[in-house]
């Protein structure tokens, strides 16, 4: 399924250090094969209906919407601030 990201998700990429970056690419080779694949334990983020939080690691989190036949990738950044504004 192909995977979109919004412009706020590459600004926050590219904001990340380069070990998290690294671990970003990881989870969205994840996501390419399988939205529920383990290691993302994706979730829908409770306050907003249709987004959905998926792990980068212990600490960083991606929300994402999906839109028909594709991945919408809205924020990634670590836990408190990536679900600040999913």
């Amino acid at each position: 399924m192909p995977i979109r990201p919004l412009p706020r998700f590459e600004r926050q990429y590219w904001l990340l250090p380069l070990e998290i970056r690294q671990k970003v690419k990881k989870a969205l080779r994840f996501l390419d094969a399988d939205f529920r694949h383990p290691g993302l334990r994706s979730h829908p983020v409770r306050s907003h209906p249709g987004v959905f939080e998926a792990y980068v690691d212990d600490k960083y989190r991606m929300t994402l919407e999906h839109r028909g036949d594709v991945f919408i990738m809205r924020n990634v950044d670590n836990h408190d601030e990536c679900l600040r504004n999913p």
